[in-house]
């Protein structure tokens, strides 16, 4: 019974492990990363997130937010750079729940998955959906 038991559980591990197998490196190069940073480092022009990394204080943090539209990032999040300057260091992203495309430092972006603040790693799939691909809601 208990080589029953023992062959099962190894199955379910085998088959578990497989099919929560996900190719990062494809992901990478189709040209998605990971957020790293934790702050509101994600603004629509890319002056201000230089501005709110260049002097980050708590009115400076305070007028991004609130004058800016700057949003905070948060690590884990998956995002897909859209673009890159790597003169500047910044990258223009598209975050899945926001509609418009943000600037942030490259150096906040991570090749390498990062688990989100449950432990779980955001794939496109697992993202929050983007507006556009959301479904339309029925009108009365």
């Amino acid at each position: 019974m208990k080589l029953l038991l023992s062959f099962i559980s190894a199955v379910s591990i085998t088959f578990a492990g497989t099919a929560l197998a996900t190719d990062y490196a494809a992901l990478v190069a189709q040209g998605y990363r990971w957020v790293s940073a934790n702050g509101p480092y994600a603004c629509s022009k890319s002056e201000d997130v230089e501005r709110i990394v260049a002097h980050h204080t708590d009115e400076t943090e305070l007028d991004a937010v609130q004058n800016a539209a700057c949003y905070y990032l948060l690590p884990g999040t998956i995002a897909k750079v859209i673009s890159e300057d790597p003169a500047r260091g910044i990258s223009q992203i598209q975050l899945g729940s926001v509609t418009i495309p943000l600037w942030t430092y490259s150096r906040f972006l991570s090749k390498t998955p990062i688990a989100d603040t449950y432990g779980v790693i955001e794939t496109p799939e697992t993202a929050d959906p983007a507006p556009a691909t959301q479904s339309p809601s029925p009108s009365n």
